[in-house]
């Protein structure tokens, strides 16, 4: 290997660092979304449990916050799925830099395509994180739930 293609290695490294910080980022965050979903899952198998033996004002209550945990489930699903897309394609840029040097064919615009790719699934991502913590938000209830009032007509 001569020093041309040694320093011409060294340089596409110097590129791809800061690829590898936005991985080490993404894969933050899936771990944060994996947790979420985790806490959302035992939630919902928590209120199927007590589904049996309640009151119909308080099954009907239990079946509408399990509506609300599939739900944010799904949401958390796919922020989590939007960001293992933009891993993929962080990681193909990575891959495209060293073969551009390697081979010596610019892959410029593959590069930057792909690159803003992974720059939309992660903002994608994020904002089905943000709704889902939105709607966690406002679900938020402390203590328990008191029976309502008979209607009167």
């Amino acid at each position: 290997m001569n020093d041309a293609t040694v320093g011409s290695i060294a340089h596409v490294i110097q590129l791809a660092v800061a690829p590898v910080f936005l991985l080490t980022g993404v894969g933050s965050m899936l771990g944060v979304l994996t947790n979420r979903l985790a806490r959302i899952v035992d939630r919902a198998r928590k209120l199927e449990a007590d589904l049996s033996g309640q009151e119909e004002w308080r099954l009907q209550l239990l079946r509408q916050w399990l509506k609300d945990l599939a739900l944010r489930a799904r949401l958390i699903g796919w922020a989590i799925s939007l960001c293992i897309g933009c891993a993929l394609l962080i990681g193909s840029v990575v891959v495209l830099l060293f073969v551009s040097s390697i081979t010596e064919v610019n892959f410029g615009g593959v590069v930057a395509a792909l690159f803003i790719g992974a720059m939309l699934s992660l903002i994608s991502g994020l904002l089905c994180f943000m709704r889902e913590i939105y709607l966690a938000t406002r679900q938020l209830r402390i203590g328990q739930p008191e029976r309502p009032a008979p209607l009167t007509p």
